[in-house]
This record gives C-alpha cells, sequence and structure tokens, in this order.
C-alpha cells in the first residue's frame, strides 16, 4: 500500500524540521489553511487526511483497525517513516490530539514535541473528572449521529464552531461533515466520544502545549487543566478564542501560541529521560 497515497500526504515548506498537521473529526487537511503559511519559511509542513476523511483512500478503511484511536497513531507512525522524518513536531486538533499522543508513546525517537489543540483524553464526566458530558449526553449525540447524520452536521457544525459571528465557518465546518463518508463518520463518531486516553497521555515524555479554547462546548477548558496536571512536561494556555477550531476562528491567536512555544521548546535544554 501507498501510504502517502492512502493519506494523501502534502509536503511543503522550506524549513527541515518536520511540523506534522493532524486535523480533527468530520474535517481534512485544508483546516490548516490559515496558520501553515506563518511556519514556512522555517519548517518542513507535513499535512495529511485521517484515513476515512477528505482526500484519503476510502477503500482503506478498516472499521476493525479503527475501531480505535490506535489505528490513527499507527498510520502517523507509518507516514513518518515513509518521509524518513524523526524528531517531528506534531500539532493534533481535537481527537487527534490523542491519537498522536498513542503514536509518541509508541514511537517517541520520531517526535521531539506536540502542541494539542482542543484536546479531551475523554469526554464523559467520571467522579471529579469533568469532561463536559454525562453518558445520557454522549449516547443521546451519537444516537442522532447514527439515525440521521446529515441533520446531526447542520444542528452541531455551528455549535461546535463556536462563533456565531462569523457564520461562513460554522458552513464551511457543516459542509465538512456533510461530504464525510456517513458509516465512516458514524464508525468514528462513537470511537471517538466513547474513547478514554487518561491513563496514555500520563506516559507522554515530549514537551506538549496544550492549547484550549476559553469556551469550548466539545472540551472545556477543566479538561486542559487536567491535562496540565497529568502530563509531565506540559503547559496550558487558555486562548481569547471560542469554539472548538481555534486554527479557523482564531488563527493569528493560534500562529502566536505555537510559536511562542516551539521558540521556547527550541532554546531549553531537554533532561534526560
Amino acid at each position: 500500500m501507498d501510504i502517502l497515497k492512502r493519506n494523501n500526504v502534502t509536503v511543503i515548506g522550506e524549513g527541515s524540521t518536520p511540523l506534522v498537521f493532524a486535523h480533527g473529526y468530520g474535517c481534512d487537511q485544508n483546516m490548516w489553511r490559515l496558520i501553515t503559511p506563518d511556519f514556512l519559511s522555517d519548517y518542513k509542513i507535513v499535512l495529511y487526511d485521517l484515513t476515512g476523511s477528505g482526500k484519503s483512500d476510502l477503500a482503506a478503511y478498516d472499521f476493525k483497525k479503527y475501531g480505535t484511536l490506535k489505528g490513527h497513531a499507527t498510520d502517523l507512525i507509518e507516514i513518518c517513516e515513509a518521509l524518513d522524518l524523526s524528531g517531528s513536531i506534531v500539532v493534533g486538533h481535537s481527537v487527534s490530539a490523542m491519537s498522536v499522543a498513542l503514536a509518541a508513546i509508541r514511537q517517541p525517537d520520531l517526535f521531539s514535541s506536540l502542541v494539542m489543540v482542543a484536546p479531551s483524553p475523554c469526554y464523559i464526566n467520571d467522579g471529579d473528572y469533568v469532561g463536559g458530558f454525562t453518558p445520557a449526553d454522549i449516547e443521546g449525540l451519537l444516537d442522532f449521529l447514527d439515525t440521521n447524520y446529515l441533520g446531526w452536521s447542520r444542528e452541531m457544525a455551528p455549535a461546535i464552531m463556536g462563533v456565531p459571528d462569523k457564520p461562513h465557518l460554522a458552513e464551511e465546518l457543516t459542509n465538512s461533515f456533510c461530504r464525510t463518508d456517513p458509516n465512516i463518520a458514524q464508525h468514528f463518531g462513537r470511537v471517538t466520544y466513547m474513547s478514554d486516553h487518561r491513563l496514555d497521555v500520563k506516559k507522554v515524555t515530549q514537551p506538549t502545549l496544550i492549547l484550549q479554547c476559553s469556551e469550548d462546548i466539545v472540551a472545556p477548558v477543566a479538561v486542559g487543566q487536567w491535562l496540565q496536571d497529568n502530563m509531565r512536561a506540559s503547559q496550558l494556555v487558555v486562548m481569547n478564542a471560542t469554539g472548538h477550531c481555534p486554527h479557523l476562528s482564531a488563527p493569528a491567536e493560534t500562529v502566536s501560541a505555537i510559536r511562542r512555544f516551539l521558540d521556547v521548546d527550541a532554546n531549553t535544554e531537554r533532561p534526560e529521560m
């Protein structure tokens, strides 16, 4: 299998340090278009579509392999190996933040640092842990997704985008959801919202930036605070941006936060692990 074709991999930029972008649920690599120009001169940028999304090879979507996020983590590792990358900085949005974490745990030599944009290791409230949803909330969301995917897309996209003053972005996200194969979207939705990677993220050793929006119905600030408290080399930045997609709704603020993190990380001597 041609891995680069499977995931519609794009490589751009003039730098040598790899900067890999992994998009979130129902999206594709085009969602990064507003922030990648700021990194073109300094980094080797790698963009790809998750298997089952965008212009990836839909025939490669194996419901068993992608029954957990480990399948997407494997894809990321394979992409890095196919491009002969090491020491990559990886930016993962939403659910892909967890796939990136799994890949970094499995092959730490491939990844030097991580940026998690609106991440959540678990969406369901559990004791003192606040994920933002009750079990009933998640079952209702998934039932709606299973029975009326297009209706779910039209209703949920504006709420997920979270910027009512920018309706064109809600429309873009709605259209992106609607372009996704419904069977894959329903399957990946259940995998996403039923996942629990709280134990996994504690194993991440790479420096990690957690970018959390000030208001986000999918991943509330409490989730970012939990991640910072439980990831050994992490820092949390709570953005002024609202919604779940700051790389679209607030690209300048997103770029600024990532730049600060990368500049500091590049000049920080790493302790021996």
